[in-house]
């Protein structure tokens, strides 16, 4: 999963972010969590995160785009370990037509639920979810992120009383994306078995 995120996610340079502060990297997760490998990595690695933190929810979900693979990965994984969940998916707005419900998936009000997200930063997302969530009447049990940039939005979450769990933190990401080989180099313990320059 680190190999995978550093190759297809990880991009160092200047980069302006959705809150409209700058930063020296950008992680586009969804160049991993939409891949047919990622997507098996990310149901492993947040179903193993789930029971880490001792959750048992219901139902995984988040705001649309970035939560989606996450939850659907997830949702598949938990099924074959034997302990099937549902995911679901929160819209930026309720739809226009038909029931105008902003939240896709079937999701009951008594869900038990986790807020999932590709990555975390001031935290704004996740807790719109969990804003939309709440108010349809589910439990929210927490907040699991691929990636937490460690820039606030753990502690922002848990002022509005949500833990944040993440599978890694961005400096982990950084300091192996530093450490990979540049083109023509030599393997790295990032490389794949059998991976050549």
């Amino acid at each position: 999963m680190l190999r995978l995120l550093v190759e297809r996610s990880v991009r160092l340079g200047d980069f302006v972010l959705a809150s409209g502060a700058r930063s020296r990297y950008y992680i586009d997760a969804r160049t991993t969590t939409m891949r047919g490998e990622g997507l098996l990595l990310v149901g492993e690695a947040c179903c193993d995160a789930l029971d880490a933190a001792g959750w048992r929810p219901s139902h995984v979900g988040g705001m649309t785009l970035g939560a989606d693979p996450i939850a659907y990965a997830t949702a598949a994984r938990s099924t074959r370990l034997g302990v099937p969940l549902d995911a679901f998916t929160v819209r930026k707005a309720p739809k226009e037509h038909g029931v105008r419900s902003q939240i896709e998936g079937g999701l009951p009000s008594e869900a038990s639920v986790v807020i999932v997200e590709d990555s975390v930063t001031s935290g704004a997302s996740a807790l719109r979810a969990a804003s939309v969530v709440g108010k349809h009447g589910c439990r929210i049990l927490g907040v699991l992120a691929l990636v937490d940039r460690a820039e606030g939005g753990r502690e922002r979450l848990a002022a509005a009383g949500h833990e944040l769990r993440s599978v890694f933190q961005a400096p982990e990401l950084l300091e192996a994306a530093r450490a990979a080989p540049s083109p023509g180099s030599p393997p790295s313990a990032l490389s794949p078995p059998g991976a050549t320059a």
